[in-house]
């Protein structure tokens, strides 16, 4: 069989374009995010024809992605999944070799996988928030950690604030999807929203924005809220403020592994995930929203604020123990 050269940008347009009449619109733009991934892994390693992809680079792009994206083993397999059904249209239109998606290997969850169970705990957040507080007042860590953990915002939220959404007399934050100058966020449109913000946390963003933000516009003329003096912070940086800064050693100077500093690996700048004890975005949005229903917050005040469904947020995200959850229950007696 001969090949047709095809580059993945224009292999991925013309996917969604067959699809686009098959499928819903929810599940067109979940396609759509999950290749982009993809069509961003292609360009990292300089592959311009899908002619070239064999078993082994698709599972180096697996690799890739669960490393880089930071995924739970529900997370890839839907995201292997897509790529699969992907690889299998290729196919169809002679851009791969025949039964190359059969290569594809799609992760097998064992029980209870398809819930994630990792989160940061309200001890180890304080811990966090206190050294930030005290020693790295303002700084971009201390605002991307804050926001995270008070907010319970995605990482693609956190990225794509600007300055202008942050209003100090209302004392919010706008969450805006604006895919046209590509800073999308979960759920679309769906997941637009106003946060509401303490004083302490307004406060840190004024004194962030006054003092030690990096005065600079991204691509469009945009003045992204969280910066560096490249432009927008991109969202590995802010997973990697997030798993840098929740090595333990960090916020207590004791290591719980028993490891020397100077000899660690995940003591290295871009390594600090290697920490057994450091954890992602996902686990401290995950110990924020924990944090809030024992907190007595309502959980569908937690919902709008973390833009979760009530479903989602009691499969994926309350980390509440069955005790917790009976203290708080007899807390109520007290109304009745």
């Amino acid at each position: 069989m001969s090949l047709e050269p095809i580059d993945p940008e224009t292999a991925v347009e013309l996917y969604l374009a067959h699809r686009e009449a098959e499928v819903a619109k929810a599940t067109l733009y979940s396609h759509s995010s999950r290749l982009g991934h993809f069509v961003r892994w292609c360009d990292e390693e300089d592959i311009d024809n899908l002619n070239e992809l064999s078993g082994r680079s698709l599972h180096a792009y697996r690799l890739w992605r669960r490393r880089e994206g930071d995924l739970a083993p529900a997370t890839e397999k839907t995201q292997i999944d897509t790529i699969r059904v992907f690889v299998k249209w290729l196919e169809s239109i002679d851009a791969v070799v025949d039964d190359l998606h059969t290569k594809v290997r799609s992760p097998v969850l064992r029980d209870g996988q398809n819930v994630r169970d990792v989160m940061l705990e309200s001890e180890r957040a304080e811990e966090i928030l206190e050294y930030l507080s005290k020693y790295e007042y303002a700084s971009r860590p201390h605002v991307v950690i804050t926001l995270m953990w008070h907010t319970m915002m995605r990482t693609g939220a956190v990225h794509s604030i600007d300055v202008d959404d942050y209003d100090p007399d209302g004392r919010y934050i706008a969450v805006v999807h604006r895919p046209e100058t590509e800073t999308t966020i979960k759920n679309g449109t769906g997941g637009e929203r106003l946060i509401a913000l303490s004083n302490d946390v307004c406060r840190l963003l004024a004194d962030w924005i006054a003092n030690r933000r990096p005065d600079v516009d991204d691509e469009f003329d945009r003045r992204p809220l969280v910066s560096t003096s490249n432009g927008r912070a991109h969202r590995s940086t802010l997973r990697g403020d997030c798993y840098r800064y929740a090595r333990p050693c960090i916020s207590t100077g004791e290591c719980p592994h028993d490891r020397d500093p100077d000899d660690c690996d995940a003591m290295e700048y871009t390594a600090a995930f290697d920490c057994p004890s450091s954890v992602s975005p996902h686990a401290l949005r995950r110990g924020g929203i924990t944090h809030h229903l024992n907190s007595d917050v309502p959980k569908d005040v937690v919902s709008d604020r973390a833009n979760v469904t009530a479903g989602v947020l009691d499969e994926h995200y309350d980390r509440r123990s069955q005790h917790e959850r009976m203290e708080q229950r007899r807390g109520n007696l007290d109304n009745i």
